[in-house]
């Protein structure tokens, strides 16, 4: 196995939020539904995940400082049942104490909480700032009806194994150079669960679960952004032994708007406005995300002003805040004039043209002064 602390690029004194905050930012770069086809941001999000799953668990974490990848190695025999199970407890309660010499009771057969899933929706902008309900379909594991997650085709053919006597677990004694270590790990006969299945469940083989798809609502509230994140509890894969449901994580994809712009719940856009209009000023009419506004734009606007309207942005229900709008004016130069209007403007031009030289000459007086 890899470095967990260089899988994640953190260091080895990162707090547990760190550790969380990274996870969570290489899991939504590298999580397979977002990378269709993509086998090696597979396997990251497999390496993050697993590497996760050590750092944030205090026992497992100064196991691994204790003693290393060896902590962890199948081939150690630390106990490692292969195979990725995502957000949850992937390695369950596999290692124990390396060092006590017996192993009193089975943990294998504990209950415990079924692994975590993923869901990227998709939300237009409006949908992303008003709320929306969404109806999407999941594929996760449940406990297969057949067998009642049993695994066996009846009860007679489930029989306690006879290496573990059902406890799921053995005592394995290896030579290491501080002597001999005693430590206990799955059982490789019966791979943890202390049962043999002599005939499996010709629905889920053995599995005691099955994929299945559904179809649920969901309350998407209003000012979410792409790539936050919503739990939706209990409608991740089945638990184990009895233990509860794993959650629904449902990450937010949030599409453009072709005229706003959005910084957080502010949203911004560029007005035209006439030659006219910001020369002499006057009344317009201002798009918000409700409803048109009139707004008063003062005589001598320019190119670029920038004007705000308090409490016109978008308001994020979950913390009962809303954000401003703000525009920009992009002053739209006349073409295509006719004779009269072209007198008209060369006449104003002439009235003007003493006041316009000296702004020329103050700006090229400051652009001098730049380069000197």
């Amino acid at each position: 196995m890899q470095n967990p602390y260089e899988v994640l690029g953190v260091s080895k004194d990162a707090t547990d939020d760190e550790i969380k905050r990274k996870y969570r930012q290489l899991a939504k770069k590298y999580h397979p539904d977002l990378n269709p086809g993509d086998s090696e941001a597979e396997q990251k999000f497999k390496e993050i995940t697993l590497s996760y799953e050590i750092l944030s668990d205090k026992e497992k974490r100064n196991k691994y400082d204790m003693y290393g990848e060896s902590a962890f190695d199948p081939n150690a025999g630390a106990g490692f049942a292969g195979g990725f199970s995502g957000f949850g407890d992937i390695f369950g309660d596999l290692f124990g104490d390396i060092f006590q010499s017996g192993y009193s009771r089975s943990s294998a057969n504990r209950p415990r909480k079924g692994t975590d899933i993923q869901q990227v929706i998709k939300l237009t902008f409006f949908e992303a700032c008003f709320g929306v309900e969404k109806e999407i379909q999941i594929r996760r594991e449940e406990i297969c009806s057949t067998c009642k997650g049993t695994g066996a085709e009846n009860e007679d053919s489930i029989h306690t194994c006879d290496k573990c006597h059902g406890t799921g677990v053995i005592n394995e004694v290896n030579q290491t150079p501080f002597g001999r270590i005693s430590r206990t790990v799955n059982c490789d006969k019966c791979h943890g669960s202390g049962k043999i299945i002599e005939k499996p469940c010709k629905v889920c083989h053995g599995d005691g679960r099955v994929y299945k798809s559904e179809r649920i609502k969901i309350d998407i509230p209003s000012g979410v952004e792409t790539n936050n994140i919503m739990r939706v509890s209990s409608k991740g894969n089945a638990g184990y032994n009895g233990g509860p449901n794993g959650d629904l994580y449902v990450i937010m994809e949030v599409s453009d708007h072709e005229i706003f712009k959005r910084d957080g719940l502010d949203i911004y856009f560029d007005m035209p406005i006439s030659f006219a209009t910001a020369t002499l000023g006057g009344e317009i009419e201002i798009p918000t995300l409700k409803e048109t506004k009139k707004f008063e734009i003062p005589a001598g606007t320019q190119s670029g002003s920038k004007f705000k309207l308090r409490k016109e942005g978008i308001t994020d229900s979950r913390r009962n805040r809303t954000g401003d709008l703000y525009f920009y004016a992009n002053i739209i130069t006349p073409t295509n004039l006719n004779k009269e209007q072209k007198e008209a403007l060369e006449a104003f031009a002439k009235t003007t043209g003493d006041d316009v030289k000296e702004e020329t000459k103050g700006f090229f007086a400051k652009l001098k002064d730049l380069f000197e």
